[in-house]
């Protein structure tokens, strides 16, 4: 068995950017531990002033087969091209047609679009094809 782990994202508004991402995913933002209705109400038992309630977030898979990906807030912007990056799988593999695998990574470009992702470059080579893509704070991801 493999070792577990999280993706960190650093961001200056982890509550937004953990919402964009749950989406991308089909993720669901992380439920409070048990016994608690909310995370304004942990926030509040833990004595947290409210001016740090946004300084991390996480989502999970709602199956619980995927990572867990956790947002913390940094006060800089990213400013250069991320050295790790995630793959999205969309296209149904390598057993799909070519153009059917296109298809479905254009309509899920354009779907992200929707929520605010920008595509930054369409990309064939050889026998791949995949989109890269930025999330709303400039951190790119690839839809293949």
């Amino acid at each position: 068995m493999g070792t577990s782990f999280q993706v960190t994202f650093d961001s200056l508004d982890p509550d937004r950017l953990a919402k964009s991402w749950a989406r991308v995913l089909h993720y669901k933002e992380q439920d409070p531990r048990a016994g608690v209705g909310s995370w304004e109400e942990f926030l509040r038992a833990q004595e947290i002033p409210e001016s740090e309630w946004n300084s991390a977030s996480a989502i999970v898979d709602p199956e619980e087969n995927g990572s867990r990906v956790y947002f913390q807030k940094v006060s800089e912007p990213k400013t250069v091209k991320n050295r790790v990056h995630l793959d999205i799988n969309v296209s149904g593999g390598r057993t799909v047609p070519e153009e059917d695998r296109k298809k479905k990574i254009h309509a899920e470009a354009e779907r992200l679009i929707g929520l605010k992702a920008t595509k930054l470059n369409v990309v064939q080579e050889h026998e791949e094809f995949w989109i890269v893509m930025c999330d709303p704070e400039g951190n790119e991801f690839c839809l293949q």
